[in-house]
Order: C-alpha cells, then sequence, then structure tokens
C-alpha cells in the first residue's frame, strides 16, 4: 500500500510503498476514502523538517533537553545514533480520515466490514491507503453524511473540544483569533451554540469566510474594526471568552485578547501560539487562561485510545470518542457546514506536489482533502514463599547446521522499535557474512523506515510468512515486552533460532510456555538479551579480579531515573511492572560475575514510589544486592557496580572506567572502554557478535538455556518477595 512520509532530517516528502498493517485485537482495519491536511499543525511540522539542524534545535527546545539528558546517561556515541536513527526515519504524516472498515479485530462488535467510520489519531488515522484503528480512535458515519465532510471528524473535535473549555452560554459574545481550519469550525461550533461572535484574522478571504459562516463581525487584528464590533456587541464591557486559534511567534494574540476580555472572562488557547502573557493586563481582569488539549479526555492516555478503556459517562461526559461523534451528528444535521472551508481536493497521488503546493504559498487554502483510488462517495496475586524454577527439558535436540564460511547468515526482525535501531540493527547491517532478510511490524511505516536505512530485502506485516520461511536462520523479537513469549514459542517450534531481548517472560505461565515449546521441537536456540556480561571493560575487569576462593558481596546501584509520562513501560498492566521489563540485565550480571544461578530472592520496595532492594542469595553463600532507583539525581551515572571477595574490590562506573584494588595495595589498574569522553560499550556488538557466530557455527548458544532460565525466574520472584514480605526460595524443579 501507499503512504505519505517525510524524512524529519533531510525535509524530504514522499508517498512511500509500505507493508499493509495488520488488524490487531481491539481495532480496525480501515481502507480510506478521504484524508484531510491539517493546514496548521501538518505544514508546521513540514515547515520545522526544511530548518537546519540548529534551527530545529530552536524549535524544539524540550527535545534539545532530552538529547542532554540521554548524553549524561548514556554517552555520545550512543546518544548520536539514537538521535540520527530518529531525525534520518520516515515519520507518517496525517490525523483526520474517513474510511471504509476492511477487517474487524477480535474484541469490537461495534461495527463491521463495509460500515464508514470516521478515525482520529497522529498514529492510526494517517494519510495511508489502510490503518489499523483502536476502537476508542473511531466512530460510524450518520447516514447520509458525505466521506468528504466525515474526514473532518477530527479537527472538528479538536475545535469541539476548545469550545468545550470556554464554556460558553446562550447570548453571550465571544471573539476568536486565528481564522484557519479550526477557528472557522469554532466559529460555527459558538454560533450554533447561540454564542455572537466576532472574529480576527489578517487574510480578508478568512474574515470573510467566517463571516459567511455565522459570525457577526471580523476584521484585522490590527484594525479598529475588531475593537469596534467587540464594544458595539458587549456595551463596552468586552467579550465572554476569546479562543486562540492562531500559531505563529507573535504575541499579539494574547494581548488582542487581554484588551478585548470582560472582567473575569476566559481565555482559552487552541492553537500553538507565543504565549508571554501581560501579567498587568491578565492580573487587573483577574482573566482565567485555560489550555485545550487536542480531541478532549482520552488523549495521550495509553489505557484509553489503546486498550480500548473508555471513561463511564457519569464522570467523563465528553471523551475523544463522544466529541467525534457529536460532531459528526452536527455535520449531519446541518448545524456546521464544513464544505464552504474545501479550498482543494487532490488525488491521493498528488500528495507531494500537493504539500510543496502548500508549503510554498502556491495554494492558499483552508482545507485540503487527499481523495484515495477507489473510495465509495455514496456510502452513507497472594505471597508465595517458594518459586519453582522449571526444568530444562529437551527431547530430539535438533542439531544446528554448520554453515559454510561463504554462506550469509539470515536474520529476520520481528519489530523494528528504538532499541533494534539505535542498538542492534547498526552492529548487525554493517557485519560481514550476515544477510538482513526480512523485517516484521505491526505498524507498515516503521518496516519501511527498517528496510530503507538498514538494507532489509523484505519489509512486512505477516509474522507466518517470515516463521514458514526455511532459508531464514535466526529471527529477533524486539517487540512490546507482552509479546516476547508468544513469539519466542513460535518461532522455536518453526525451528528458528531466537534472539529476544528481555525480558524473556512476564509471567512463571509464560515461560513455562517457551520451555514446553522447546520440549515439543527438541529446538534450544534460544538467547535472551542479557548484554551487559560481553561488556568489554566488565570482561576485562572480571578477567584481572581472577578467580575467588570465598563468598563474595556484589552492590549494584541502578539509577534508572523517572519514565516520561505516556511512557509505554508504565502499562504494567499489560507490559509487566518496569523491574520485570529489566531487572533481568542486573541479576544477569551479577549471576554471571558470581558464575552461578541464584537460590533465593528477597525484595523490598520504599513505599510510594518505585524504588527497589533486591537481595539475592548463591549457593556459595554469596550475595548480590540490587537497588534499583527512581528518585536519584539525573546527572548521577545509571550503573555502578562493586563486586568484593578475598581482599579484592572490582569497581564498574558506568561502563566508562573499572578499577581492580588487590591484597590492600595502594596502586590499581584502570579501564577506559574509549577514548570518547562518557563513551559506553554495554556489550551490545560482542553480544551479537557471539549469536551470530553460534549460528553459523551451530555450536552452543552464548548463554547456556539453564541460565537463561534462572535469572528470568529469579526476576519474576521479586514481584513474589514483595507481595509476600518475606524471602522466596528459588527451588529447582524435579
Amino acid at each position: 500500500m501507499k503512504q505519505v512520509v517525510q524524512n524529519y532530517k533531510s525535509g524530504e516528502l514522499a508517498v512511500l510503498d509500505v507493508p499493509v498493517p495488520g488488524c490487531k485485537p481491539g481495532g480496525v482495519l480501515v481502507r480510506t476514502a478521504y484524508s484531510l491536511i491539517s493546514t496548521g499543525t501538518e505544514l508546521m511540522k513540514v515547515s520545522e523538517a526544511g530548518m537546519s539542524m540548529l534551527g530545529k534545535a530552536r524549535s524544539r527546545p524540550d527535545q534539545v533537553a532530552k538529547v542532554m539528558q540521554s548524553v549524561a546517561t548514556n554517552g555520545v556515541p550512543a546518544t548520536y545514533r539514537k538521535v540520527m536513527g530518529k531525525l534520518d526515519s520516515y515519520t507518517p504524516l496525517g490525523y483526520s480520515l474517513c474510511g471504509v472498515v476492511e477487517q474487524v479485530g477480535a474484541g469490537v462488535d461495534d461495527v463491521k466490514a463495509g460500515d464508514l467510520v470516521a478515525c482520529a489519531g497522529n498514529e492510526h488515522a494517517l494519510h495511508a491507503e489502510l490503518n489499523w484503528v483502536p476502537k476508542n480512535l473511531y466512530t460510524p458515519v450518520p447516514d447520509g453524511l458525505a466521506p468528504r465532510h466525515a474526514a473532518f471528524g477530527t479537527v472538528g473535535s479538536i475545535a469541539m473540544q476548545g469550545v468545550r473549555q470556554g464554556e460558553p452560554q446562550l447570548g453571550e459574545v465571544a471573539l476568536v483569533i486565528g481564522l484557519g481550519l479550526i477557528g472557522q469550525l469554532v466559529v460555527q461550533l459558538l454560533t450554533a451554540a447561540g454564542v455572537r461572535v466576532v472574529g480576527a484574522d489578517p487574510d480578508p478571504t478568512r474574515c470573510e469566510l467566517a463571516e459567511r459562516l455565522g459570525a457577526a463581525a471580523c476584521g484585522d487584528p490590527a484594525s479598529t474594526a475588531v475593537e469596534a464590533a467587540v464594544a458595539e456587541l458587549t456595551g463596552g464591557h468586552g467579550v465572554d471568552q476569546v479562543f486562540l486559534a492562531a500559531g505563529g511567534g507573535s504575541n499579539q494574540p494574547v494581548e488582542l485578547a487581554a484588551r478585548l476580555a470582560r472582567d473575569r472572562g476566559r481565555v482559552v488557547d487552541i492553537g500553538k501560539c507565543r504565549l508571554d502573557l501581560p501579567w498587568n493586563a491578565y492580573y487587573e481582569k483577574e482573566l482565567d487562561v485555560r489550555f485545550s488539549r487536542s480531541y478532549g479526555p482520552g488523549r495521550y492516555d495509553p489505557a484509553y485510545e489503546l486498550e480500548g478503556r473508555d471513561y463511564p459517562i457519569g464522570y467523563v461526559r465528553w471523551t475523544e470518542r463522544r466529541n467525534l461523534a457529536c460532531f459528526l451528528d452536527l455535520l449531519a444535521r446541518g448545524s456546521v457546514d464544513v464544505e464552504p472551508l474545501v479550498s482543494h481536493v487532490a488525488d491521493f497521488d498528488d500528495a507531494v506536489e500537493t504539500y510543496q503546493s502548500l508549503k510554498d504559498g502556491d495554494l492558499k487554502a483552508v482545507a485540503v482533502l487527499f481523495r484515495y483510488p477507489e473510495q465509495a462517495e455514496e456510502q452513507g496475586e497472594s505471597a508465595a514463599p517458594e518459586v519453582s524454577v522449571p526444568e530444562v527439558r529437551r527431547t530430539g535436540t535438533t542439531v544446528a547446521p554448520v554453515r559454510s564460511a561463504k554462506t550469509p547468515v539470515r536474520l529476520a526482525f520481528v519489530g523494528a522499535g528504538n532499541y533494534a535501531t539505535s542498538m542492534l540493527l547498526p552492529h548487525l547491517a554493517q557485519r560481514e557474512g550476515v544477510e538482513l532478510s526480512t523485517v516484521v511490524t505491526t505498524t507498515a511505516l516503521s518496516a519501511a523506515n527498517a528496510q530503507r536505512k538498514f538494507g532489509f530485502a523484505e519489509a512486512t506485516t505477516d509474522l507466518d510468512a517470515v516463521l514458514g520461511d526455511k532459508s531464514i536462520d535466526a529471527v529477533f523479537v524486539v517487540t512490546r515486552h507482552s509479546s516476547h513469549a508468544e513469539l519466542t514459542r513460535q518461532a522455536l517450534l518453526a525451528g528458528k533460532t531466537v534472539f529476544v531481548e528481555k525480558p524473556l517472560a512476564l509471567s512463571e505461565d509464560e515461560l513455562a510456555g517457551v520451555l514446553a515449546a522447546v520440549e515439543e521441537s527438541g529446538n534450544d536456540r534460544l538467547q535472551v538479551g542479557f548484554n551487559r556480561r560481553f561488556a568489554p571493560l566488565l570482561q576485562e575487569a572480571r578477567k584481572r579480579f581472577g578467580a575467588r576462593t570465598g563468598p563474595a558481596s556484589l552492590r549494584y546501584l541502578v539509577n534508572a531515573g523517572k519514565l516520561q509520562h505516556g511512557s509505554w513501560y508504565l502499562q504494567q498492566g499489560a507490559e509487566g511492572s518496569r523491574f520485570v521489563g529489566e531487572g533481568g540485565h542486573f541479576i544477569d550480571t551479577a549471576s554471571w560475575l558470581l558464575d552461578a544461578d541464584p537460590v533465593s530472592v528477597y525484595a523490598t520496595a520504599a513505599p510510594g514510589n518505585e524504588d527497589l532492594q533486591v537481595v539475592l542469595r548463591y549457593p556459595d553463600g554469596s550475595t548480590a544486592t540490587i537497588s534499583y532507583v527512581t528518585t536519584g539525581a539525573a546527572g548521577f551515572p545509571k550503573e555502578t557496580l562493586d563486586l568484593i571477595a578475598d581482599g579484592k574490590v572490582l569497581r564498574l562506573d558506568d561502563f566508562v572506567r573499572a578499577s581492580v584494588y588487590s591484597d590492600g595495595t595502594v596502586g590499581r589498574k584502570q579501564w577506559v572502554s574509549s577514548r570518547l569522553p562518557k563513551a559506553r560499550d554495554k556489550g551490545q556488538n560482542a553480544e551479537l557478535a557471539a549469536f551470530i557466530k553460534a549460528v553459523r557455527t551451530g555450536g552452543p548458544m552464548p548463554v547456556p538455556l539453564e541460565s537463561l532460565v534462572a535469572t528470568t525466574s529469579a526476576t519474576l520472584a521479586v514481584q513474589a518477595g514483595l507481595a509476600g514480605g518475606a524471602p522466596v526460595t528459588l527451588a529447582r524443579a524435579r
């Protein structure tokens, strides 16, 4: 299928051939009839992409701050790869469309194939021939409403949410500053609600259009016409609400709002304009400044948007989806008319030329629609004192074939997110004797991006085709945590060698399912992405530390930090706890340094936050204490480790330097992993080299399966220990 994309680094726009997205549970696959260009938001994004790197940085200081924090945590090289990987990727455009349901996912019962729906979302209602849309981001189109009009549903919801924030009442007077697409819709919605409207915009054609659509008077904000109209309609008191629907860097809109609002009036920001509030003016009138967040309640909430959890109507009357349905109802009843806003309808194949004309100013438009081929215009848990570590059983284990040195190892990737594209694929793409065969994702554009950047021969959303391809030697599972165990199980049963990013499983049942696949297939060719034991600096430090004769004490401080709001790591119900997601890294590192698997786990948590203390006990009496904290200083190193035994101390400082003190001497050995300041090598490249070697030669996997299982069981036991408040014995199954 085809999709409109943009490269944020170069500014390139393209209509790209990408795989058809899969129809996941909880949503529908929609074939687009019309999609709407947001001439404000999208053109701003297109313009930003054409800026220099300095210009991009100046326009997004919030992103610059994130980059600087990443440098402090991960070092310059890793951050550079991550940032450039994101910039030099195709990103989607679009967020408002109407189309026909082509396929219905499991759990959806309110629409069927062939139904016409309006869809929302900058990740789901894209300028693409097909989109997968979750349940709370689509709504059926009322009978008789034209698809080209229903395509306005999302921008209409944005305007409606802004109006709701202003709480207008019959007979009031409102000022709308900015008469672009959103402003024109706000004018109509206010008029439909019995509010008299004054509009302000420097473009006379937009002022004329707003007056035709119901505004009492409109004019240039720099003239006296707007002030005169407000004075006449309000008896000199000022407007009850001001709606800021303008964009740009001028502070004129907020200054005009203060001048023309009545005492204790409301100012609602819908657009993205400069907001340097003149303190005296806003203070003296005690103006109520409000923000309108996109389409309404539910926006940016993964539980609502992705998991389909609706808000009870008794507590949240107007959600994203209810706003969308309400706007379509107003369209169907003729209370709002969007046809006069349609300046241009372009064929989808002409998308690049259309964007360029808008950007260059050759096409002056309020609203532009893309018309797609074959569109149908006429369609209307309790404490557990003991956790059993599953026994690894193999029946008729398949011997991996030895490959010729001249025959490339063919790899498939399931998932192509940030970690895969910044930490794994750059190493594999440069490795001799490796062929990147197929990339599989649920979203079409991420597969196309990975194919373009790393040279995959194919991109698809069809997992079964990959598992059935006998020419593929190994499958990488680099998806969200909740899918790891099931995808690993399927790949093992298909006879593939598997590399799965941590965690291997989120529950004991999932772990048991993976091991059942090993037993059933005889295929134990599995590696979990516990990369730290492969870090060159830590390998060298362990070698210098040497063998030990007595028990050891290991202390591992993980300064994990706070997650950003909206991170999918916070979706504990679906993706497991944060420690289950990444704690295996630290348990595996400790077990490797102590050369044993833990026999018990004790965990305690600080009340009210995610800070954990995990104590692991080993067969020879050694202990490892992992302090996993989220409340530390962001500038402090993420990982520090001390191993103490036999009069020796090994110190690791965030994979930047390592030291070994021995026999009480004053001197010490120190190694730095790179000449670059704060460069960190956490072992991904060496881990991949060991994995590829095992696939090529048919030799043992880099980490024994029994060790992977023991680490996973210990990680899962942390949650049981927290629930029970007592040590959990890791009993080996018999």
